[in-house]
């Protein structure tokens, strides 16, 4: 029944945000930022400044979230009516860190962060609260739009590329590509990527479907170096936005600590998510909710890469693997249910949140060839760690003949690999159908997936399962004024 209660949802938001966005929000946008701190058993938030931006690109309708994703919540109230005027989940760089093994052994750390609202008309109460965790105090902050400290200082010097804008910023989905590791002689090159990827995105479902609800633009500011950080490989490079390999100690997560560059630049655009394209061959990513996303775009698997990472960022959508090594520790916590649209611990078969999806005949747990299948793919993942070692080692050393050769045959061994993978889980009875399929976000037991394969579970160009797919639709009609004008998945249908 959840697309039942989404549908319910959005009309009943609909209504509040008919009268409530000219009422209270201008149209600009409000950048707060703070610094957040912690480890795995505490954590605070320390406001840092606020900022008025460009036009607001976000929902107009849909102002409360209906979304139950993100271990965050940013809460707006009128600070004199004490009516709650918008919202809207998310997710950290901190609130990743805080599962790894060194939080955990109560090593603290800050990283700097924000979160964009419409620009208020009077003052008002910003509260952020964390999802699951009673014991921690929400941060509170008030702010008066008329309050002269609200910086309004012109964006970073970039080169803008309207890529694909069918609509306004506040009728569509706007998506920025931020170009990262491009040098002044790399703009071309930048601008045959971003060609290539939006056209990937869009002829993608759902977003295939619904092109004429997203707009996308590009956006780069050259930087000093090409490519990006290596830490474990030795390879440092001054880049625009600070990307860097071995994110949370893990040896292909990709991300940025430079918040402040990155919405500096971002700010060249109206946008609703960003999207971190960096000018490297190496295989390599990463996707944290309603923050950004990040992917190299010179590699066999690029294609693949914006689209997988891009489900996290956008839909809230959970890495369906298990077998690869994280740097997380209990990720999703054991014995509660996910948040995720796409990962469930079947705590009750009978509320299944994608239940309206399974066929009758279709067993809660799901069967399958579980034990073959990691038998196979561990054995696979202990040889590319061995592998990536050896890569390191020859790259520390200056023999780049050799780490390029090593990494070569790497590649060729993990696309092997996955075609085996492939054709094993397309043999399976129940290849396609929807169930609840053990092994899923980052655990081998407890966690289950909606499909035996789809794009979040294993590398390749590939469709999204139904669940997937139907979430990331879900999401897409949240950012669309009216939200009924699109199409709505054939498989969202309710029993």
């Amino acid at each position: 029944m959840k697309s039942l209660f989404l549908i319910l949802m959005f009309t009943a938001s609909s209504v509040l945000a008919d009268s409530t966005f000219d009422t209270h929000f201008e149209d600009a946008t409000l950048r707060i930022d703070f610094y957040h701190s912690g480890n795995a058993e505490t954590q605070t938030l320390t406001f840092d400044r606020a900022f008025r931006q460009g036009p607001w690109a976000g929902p107009r309708r849909t102002l409360l979230d209906p979304f139950p994703y993100g271990s965050s919540l940013v809460r707006v109230f009128d600070l004199d009516s004490g009516e709650e005027i918008f919202s809207k989940g998310f997710d950290t760089y901190f609130s990743e860190y805080r599962t790894t093994a060194p939080a955990h052994q109560g090593q603290s750390r800050t990283f700097h962060e924000s979160v964009l609202l419409p620009f208020p008309k009077h003052p008002i109460r910003v509260t952020i609260e964390f999802r699951g965790q009673k014991a921690v105090s929400p941060a509170q902050w008030s702010i008066d739009p008329a309050d002269i400290g609200i910086a309004s200082e012109k964006p970073s010097a970039a080169i803008v590329i309207d890529h694909h804008v069918p609509a306004p910023p506040q009728g569509c989905l706007d998506i920025a590509f931020l170009g990262e590791g491009y040098t002044a002689g790399d703009i071309e090159v930048f601008k045959q990527d971003l060609e290539r990827f939006a056209g990937e995105m869009l002829n993608h479902e759902p977003y295939a479907s619904m092109k004429d609800a997203i707009c996308i633009r590009g956006v780069v500011a050259p930087s000093s170096d090409a490519g990006c950080d290596e830490p474990r490989r030795g390879l440092w490079k001054r880049t625009a936005l600070g990307a860097s390999f071995n994110a949370l100690g893990s040896e292909r997560y990709l991300l940025t600590e430079d918040n402040r560059a990155l919405r500096n630049l971002a700010a060249n655009v109206p946008y609703d998510t960003l999207i971190v394209m960096v000018n490297h061959g190496r295989y390599g990513g990463g996707g944290i909710y309603n923050l950004f996303c990040t992917f190299t775009a010179h590699n066999r698997w690029s294609a693949y890469l914006v689209l997988h990472e891009f489900g996290h960022s956008f839909a809230g959508l959970a890495d369906e693997y298990y077998t690869s090594a994280v740097a997380y520790e209990d990720f999703h916590p054991p014995k509660s249910e996910p948040l995720a649209p796409n990962v469930t611990a079947l705590l009750d078969p009978a509320t299944l949140k994608w239940g309206d999806l399974v066929d009758d005949e279709t067993a809660l747990p799901t069967s399958w060839r579980k034990k073959e299948y990691d038998t196979l793919d561990l054995a696979f993942q202990a040889e590319r760690e061995k592998r990536n070692h050896a890569i390191e080692e020859a790259s520390r050393s200056g023999e780049a003949a050799q780490a390029a050769r090593l990494e070569a045959e790497a590649e060729l061994l993990a696309s092997d690999h996955g075609k085996k993978m492939k054709a094993f889980l397309a043999l399976s009875p129940m290849a396609g159908k929807v169930g609840a399929f053990e092994g899923a976000g980052y655990a081998a037991k407890g966690l289950y997936r909606p499909t035996l394969d789809c794009l979040m579970f294993s590398r390749g160009q590939q469709p999204f399962c139904p669940v997937c797919r139907r979430a990331v639709a879900e999401m897409i009609r949240r950012y669309v004024d009216p939200p009924a004008s699109l199409p709505h998945d054939r498989h969202n249908r309710v029993k």
